[in-house]
């Protein structure tokens, strides 16, 4: 078999065999296959598609290409969920406890953020002595023992799409659908949940800028997962503003707390609240999405929910206290107020931008070696559609210092654009993919 041939192949459209896409991706991954054509056949890929199997073979080459994580030691069918990623988005944090209290198994393998916050791990390290490096053994002891436990990442999950994904992203074959999907869905399945549940954004803030697109992916992810054997369904949602009110990590997780004892945002409830009933379905636990979403809400009321995520914190080496008196998380030094220039409604927001804005806080990374502010970060006191006047805080800004936090600024005012009428607003799901 030549690389050569499978090239060309590909550039003619042809259907590419199983053994062919996983001689391309094991001889990419070792070093047989030279960058300069697998640059080639990506591009090929993008220009000609693949087919529904194709993108299957290429999705579960990937994530057999290092550790296949066997959750079968953990009882009962196992839950989880993933996130193409947003602005403010602390989902997990409510999702995994609201699913831990009624009895599922969630067991999450989440990584580091790179951009404009950290990731789920960065939030949960939020907690004095919060441990993320768990052994198998005891990740898989403390799922069996409270329901729930999240880890870092291993080094040795899917690296063949750690290693495409670099090239592609210097050689413009990032915005392929198959290859987009299987990015994703390779990772999820090597972490061997039994049922996945997708959270795909659409919007200013999201990789996916439209809700047809952004269905698109996720009918894409839905067949890859349930052709592989696993139970998946995606929820799409909207990311034309900041999910809920935070965007930084204490920022989030003290959000995030205040949602577990049912004081969230009304987006930021609609999106955990749907995301739980998916995955309560999923593993048996809900006959139907109704009902899952009962169940949730029910957990939310009694404060299991909140109690669950207390009982995670501490089996991780966190100290809970801080849960339960978020008034005991420490402050960023400065903190400046932006305000409205006119009066109106806010009608639109560049919500990538407002993630950069909080990069420049100081609460992401621009680099693997960067160092987080877990202090830093964005307070959103509008949403769109809201009446605001002339002088009306639009935003507070969290920095270690002023002038950070007046940077930021100067990025922040122009995102949110002001205009004299209102606009219609759907909900914050805009499609469920089962």
């Amino acid at each position: 078999m030549r690389m050569y041939d499978c090239i060309s192949a590909k550039k003619a459209g042809r259907e590419l065999p199983e053994e062919v896409i996983r001689y391309v991706v094991k001889g990419f991954t070792e070093g047989t296959i030279p960058d300069y054509q697998m640059s080639a056949f990506l591009m090929a890929v993008c220009l000609r598609g693949m087919t529904k199997a194709e993108t299957l073979a290429l999705t579960m080459a990937m994530a057999e290409s290092g550790d296949m994580l066997d959750l079968s030691p953990i009882r009962g069918r196992k839950a989880d969920k993933h996130s193409t990623g947003g602005v403010g988005d602390k989902t997990t944090l409510i999702v995994g406890p609201v699913v831990a209290a009624l009895g599922v198994p969630v067991a999450k393998m989440s990584g580091r953020g790179l951009g404009h916050t950290g990731g789920t791990i960065d939030k949960l390290e939020s907690f004095p002595g919060f441990a993320v490096s768990l052994s198998e053994q005891e990740f898989f002891a403390q799922v069996n023992r409270i329901k729930l436990a999240v880890m870092a990442q291993t080094a040795n999950l899917a690296p063949a799409d750690k290693k495409i994904y670099a090239l592609r992203d210097v050689t413009a074959t990032v915005d392929s659908m198959p290859l987009i999907a299987s990015s994703i869905m390779s990772k999820k399945l090597a972490a061997g949940a039994d049922v996945i549940v997708l959270d795909v954004k659409a919007g200013s803030g999201a990789f996916m800028k439209t809700k047809e697109d952004a269905a698109a992916l996720a009918e894409e992810m839905v067949e890859i997962g349930n052709g592989a054997g696993r139970q998946t369904c995606a929820v799409v949602t909207d990311m034309n503003q900041p999910l809920g009110c935070c965007v930084g990590n204490i920022l989030e997780v003290k959000e995030a707390i205040g949602a577990l004892h049912g004081r969230g945002a009304e987006d930021l409830m609609e999106a955990s609240l749907a995301l739980a009933a998916q995955m309560l379905v999923g593993a048996g636990r809900a006959a139907d999405y109704e009902s899952g979403w009962k169940l949730a809400e029910g957990a939310l009321k009694d404060g299991s929910a909140f109690e669950k995520f207390c009982e995670f914190i501490e089996a991780q080496g966190g100290d809970a206290s801080f849960a339960r008196d978020p008034e005991k998380f420490p402050r960023a030094a400065a903190a400046l107020e932006v305000r409205a220039e006119q009066d109106g409604f806010i009608r639109s927001m560049q919500t990538e931008e407002i993630g950069m804005a909080s990069l420049l806080l100081g609460a992401g990374r621009e680099t693997k070696e960067s160092r987080i502010d877990l202090t830093a970060g964005i307070r959103m006191c509008v949403k769109l559609g809201d009446c605001v006047s002339k002088g009306d805080v639009l935003a507070v800004l969290f920095a270690g210092d002023e002038s950070k936090a007046a940077a930021a600024r100067a990025r922040l005012l122009p995102a949110i654009e002001i205009g004299e009428k209102p606009e219609n607003r759907n909900g914050h799901v805009l499609k469920i993919i089962r």
